[in-house]
């Protein structure tokens, strides 16, 4: 991995790339960036491990990515739509809304303060089960407060090194 390939990576107008070169650049990205950042990624260096880019391994981890997904449909649609579409008595919907308070990590405007309400009244109409994970937080506790709502110890790691932090997040559920 090198910086300089990063940076020229990240400078790419998506738009004016074919579908095979935009795969490449948001593996790329996804790969040598920090935590998966989709907003302002930053290039990671980990002096105590390897690069997680390895050229030599890319198949068998394409492959490994293509057997997990083998089962799965991926929609780009807002969250409202694809729990109405799929709602069935059988249905169980995982959400994992951005954290109350970084609402903008994934991007402006795509998920704002007001849709843990809105998420709220749309999970409350469905005919399956759901579960949401997400920080523990006093303004999400009152918004879910109908729902079973358990506390869980998980430990952020995104941080690296010795900067892990001890936290509780809830999960919220109508079961």
């Amino acid at each position: 991995m090198a910086r300089d390939e990063y940076d020229r990576f990240r400078k790419e107008e998506p738009d004016t790339l074919t579908d095979i070169q935009r795969a490449v650049r948001f593996y790329y990205l996804l790969k040598a960036g920090y935590a998966a950042k989709i907003v302002n990624p930053t290039f990671n260096i980990a002096p105590s491990s390897r690069p997680r880019l390895n050229l030599l391994r890319i198949e068998e981890e394409l492959s490994e990515i293509h057997l997990r997904l083998s089962r799965v449909y991926i929609e780009n649609r807002p969250y409202e739509t694809i729990i109405k579409r799929y709602d069935r008595p059988d249905t169980f919907f995982y959400c994992d809304p951005p954290y109350y308070g970084f609402e903008d990590y994934y991007g402006s405007g795509i998920f704002n303060r007001n849709d843990f309400r809105k998420l709220r009244g749309v999970l409350a109409k469905i005919s399956g089960k759901f579960i949401v994970s997400i920080n523990d937080h006093k303004e999400i506790r009152n918004i879910f407060n109908q729902y079973n709502i358990e506390a869980v110890d998980t430990k952020y790691t995104a941080g690296g090194g010795n900067k892990s932090k001890q936290v509780k997040e809830l999960l919220i559920t109508n079961f």
